[in-house]
């Protein structure tokens, strides 16, 4: 089953390009309102002040509900819209990215400042760290050896994480579970393992796993 959730950006990151000698720098942070993208847009203009162009773009929501973007002075639909594409195609949330454009001499045409400005835009994220957060439990499940590869079959299977597990007379499994799936696995543990296995599920947080470890927010 695919697990629900959406892609966002937990720590932004910087990608330069150049076309013609022009030097696109995109600078990408995550924001969740409004205000926190209008001031990185201002943080960034600041830094660059003496670029002839700083176009931004933004999507807050976990559907994409807040959007904007601005050419900064390039024609119009050449700059932000294609930066804000690139966003929405990667369906990646609540994140500002201001791309500086320092000119160098050479007219790049409509067709190339999209391409340009895109191409620094997917840059920048790709130097950023993305994450999926997601609704979910922790799930603690406790069995006896028996029943244990059984569990550890069921629990690949379902591509749940397992953060820790616990050995002793018996087994203690301690699993993060997406909502939607929970109540599936818990019934087919309870079938799997003729209803031998002990399970305490927690309250519902929104998390994300990076680099095999949990993050709670």
């Amino acid at each position: 089953m695919k697990n629900a959730g959406y892609k966002t950006v937990y720590q932004g990151g910087v990608g330069e390009i150049e076309e013609k000698k022009s030097r696109f720098i995109a600078s990408v942070e995550p924001v969740s309102s409004e205000e926190e993208a209008i001031a990185f847009f201002n943080k960034k203009k600041k830094e660059y002040w003496d670029a002839r162009h700083n176009c931004t773009a933004f999507t807050i929501g976990a559907k994409h509900e807040n959007t904007r973007c601005n050419d900064d002075g390039e024609p119009s639909g050449t700059a932000g819209r294609p930066m804000l594409d690139v966003l929405l195609r990667e369906d990646i949330h609540n994140v500002a990215v201001v791309v500086t454009r320092y000119f160098g001499g050479t007219l790049l045409g409509t067709g190339g400042l999209v391409r340009a400005y895109q191409k620094s835009v997917q840059e920048g994220l790709a130097n950023s760290v993305i994450i999926t957060r997601q609704q979910g439990a922790k799930l603690t499940i406790r069995t006896d050896y028996t029943n244990l590869g059984k569990i550890q079959y069921l629990l690949a299977g379902a591509g749940i994480t397992v953060l820790d597990t616990e050995y002793t007379d018996g087994v203690c499994i301690h699993t993060m579970v997406p909502s939607e799936q929970l109540a599936a696995l818990q019934n087919d543990i309870t079938q799997g393992t003729s209803g031998q296995a002990q399970m305490e599920p927690g309250d519902e947080v929104e998390y994300a796993i990076l680099d095999g470890q949990i993050l709670i927010f």
